[in-house]
């Protein structure tokens, strides 16, 4: 129930956020606003203003703005009247150029709010919990990239232990850094500075288009040193005594380098796994009793960076050019759905949505506290980008549409018709019903474990 609580909560602000962007430049351009309500259905508070009603419905899931007369073709159409009436006050009585600013109003509060969640996460700093810039090839324990052929990383060349300093020019600093410039460029061809043995070599490598996720995959695991960070209390490893600091050098039999290591050997384990470790400068024997790595209660030495802007100035600048390059990402992601992505898989719903948000700051509450919400407030951040992108889409019922309609009036010096601007309405409600029917069945293969 906390999990749904957090993240119904985390979604209703960005939708909220981009209805709020409607409401305050309608009434600042003289539309009435009838009702704006934080939540849909019927209404369990209703408070009557001077000109708008303020109500809260009962389904806890973002909220809306009606404006007045914004149904109003409805209206033309039931006393069969060429044009939408344009009493005093309402939506289509203002300007086409009034109407376009209030369509973008949404989209740009979403971009602002953005702006400054980014501004105040690097402001304040966020903790990544992360791995080395050092790979291990996935081939070498038999997982592949889907798609023809050899693994991407093993194509270009790369080799386990090696360590990725560089893509295109921007710094590698960890796996975090790594994974993320990898996600973003699916097909497209990088490249890499590699450092192995000491020596610099330049490769290039083309990142496969995942179809499930719309990332780009190159086959690698992160290079983690088998040193205990942590132990968890009652789990098999604190039965078997493993200690924080202890580091693992021998898994029934076989030398290990790193997690992965560690990994293969559970995986192919029928019992318990006789460990060999170094303590003190000791060697030490445990017998470890779980199927998988996962279960053994272990956590492992990995990189710890605080991202953390030195100045006000500078956190503006981080906060626009992070909001910008999710612009961008979005841009993307959209044109991968026509590249062969899977859309039941690579779409999520709203309920997909609301259970990430609040599974990741249950989590991170869970871990650091109240400061584990920064890292779910830049996710916040990122959904209100995408949702601005999504609506300003050219398409019927978005914001986007609306505007593109209006700008066709200002050409043609008329308002549409109300049987046009019905059918146009009426394509996007198709288009959206579509929608709406992939992400139900996205989130609906999500949950099932499909």
């Amino acid at each position: 129930m906390i999990t749904v609580l957090l993240g119904l909560i985390g979604l209703s602000i960005v939708v909220i956020v981009h209805e709020f962007g409607h409401f305050v430049i309608a009434r600042s351009l003289g539309v009435d606003v009838e009702a704006f309500s934080i939540g849909w259905g019927p209404a369990l508070f209703k408070h009557r203003g001077r000109k708008t009603e303020w109500r809260i419905g009962v389904l806890p899931i973002g909220g809306y703005c009606k404006l007045k007369g914004e149904d109003g073709f409805r209206t033309a159409l039931e006393q069969k009247l060429d044009f939408i009436p344009a009493d005093k006050g309402s939506f289509y009585s203002a300007h086409p150029m009034k109407r376009i600013a209030i369509a973008i109003a949404g989209p740009a509060f979403n971009t602002l709010f953005a702006v400054l969640v980014f501004v105040i996460v690097v402001a304040i700093g966020i903790t990544i919990q992360t791995a080395p810039n050092r790979i291990v090839l996935s081939s070498e324990t038999g997982a592949m990239v889907k798609g023809d052929g050899p693994n991407p990383a093993d194509i270009a060349g790369l080799k386990t232990g090696d360590f990725i300093k560089a893509i295109d020019g921007k710094t590698i600093r960890d796996y975090s850094d790594l994974q993320e410039v990898i996600a973003g460029n699916p097909e497209k061809a990088l490249s890499v500075e590699v450092v192995r043995d000491g020596v610099v070599q330049n490769l290039v490598l083309t990142p496969r288009l995942d179809p499930n996720s719309g990332a780009g995959v190159i086959g690698v695991y992160a290079w983690v040193d088998p040193v205990i960070a942590s132990v968890k209390d009652k789990s098999p490893a604190a039965i078997a005594d493993i200690r924080s600091g202890d580091t693992i050098t021998e898994a029934n039999g076989k030398t290990i380098r790193n997690t992965v290591d560690l990994m293969n050997v559970f995986k192919d384990a029928n019992g318990p796994v006789e460990l060999v470790v170094t303590r003190d400068g000791k060697t030490v024997s445990a017998t470890v009793v779980a199927k998988s790595l996962e279960e053994t209660g272990m956590g492992f030495v990995g990189v710890t960076r605080t991202d953390k802007a030195r100045s006000l100035p500078e956190a503006l600048s981080r906060g626009v050019k992070e909001t910008i390059s999710t612009f961008s990402l979005t841009i993307k992601s959209i044109g991968l759905l026509f590249r062969g992505v899977n859309v039941f898989k690579a779409v999520s719903g709203p309920a997909r949505i609301t259970y990430l948000i609040g599974s990741a700051a249950s989590e991170q509450i869970k871990a650091d506290g109240l400061a584990g919400l920064v890292p779910v407030f830049s996710f916040l951040a990122f959904l209100s980008v995408s949702l601005a992108m999504m609506n300003l889409l050219p398409l019927p019922v978005l914001d986007g549409g609306l505007i593109l309609v209006f700008i066709v009036e200002l050409f043609r010096r008329k308002p549409l018709t109300a049987k046009s601007l019905y059918r146009y309405q009426f394509i996007g409600a198709a288009f959206v019903l579509v929608l709406f029917v992939v992400a139900t069945m996205s989130d609906i293969f999500f949950f099932a474990g499909k």
